[in-house]
């Protein structure tokens, strides 16, 4: 099964590019290699939540969020496909050949160490559209605040097939 029938079988739907909030690109080629920036939990150019993970914002929400932010990743690097001549939409993830890594930051209370479980919701969501290419190396940060006062960021890295 296909990444754009996997996401369907979940109810998703692959979004638009998030717009960069400074002067960056939302992902890069180099060689084999897809790098994104780091993605938020923007949904139609919203953020779905402000705070910090274990005082304003609720560990299993920023979960959820971690989710949006890997799928804006994915969003990027599907944009990144496109634009050298490769297919479009959800159909352009059909060309990871692998997740190589995930480093999700969880703008976090200072009591809170949670992040593993929070950057879950991004590794679980990769599989479950990737299957085992979605498989990947991750680190879990805690930092003191995130751009926009973003509970989570997330970005990946990913190698493409020949």
């Amino acid at each position: 099964m296909g990444a754009a029938a996997r996401l369907a079988e979940l109810g998703l739907e692959l979004p638009q590019v998030a717009l960069p909030v400074a002067a960056y690109v939302p992902a890069v080629r180099s060689g084999a290699y897809v790098h994104t920036s780091g993605q938020l939990p923007f949904v139609d150019g919203a953020l779905l939540a402000t705070g910090k993970v274990g005082a304003d914002v609720a560990p299993d929400d920023a979960t959820v969020y971690a989710r949006t932010a890997a799928l804006n990743a994915l969003a990027a690097v599907a944009a990144v496909v496109a634009a050298d001549g490769g297919p479009t939409g959800a159909d352009a993830l059909d060309r990871i050949a692998r997740v190589i890594k995930v480093v999700g930051f969880v703008a976090s209370d200072p009591a809170f160490t949670g992040q593993p479980a929070v950057v879950n919701g991004a590794s679980l969501l990769l599989h479950d559209v990737l299957g085992d290419a979605g498989v990947h190396a991750r680190s879990a940060v805690g930092v003191a605040v995130l751009p926009l006062d973003s509970p989570v960021e997330v970005e990946i890295v990913v190698e493409l097939k020949a």
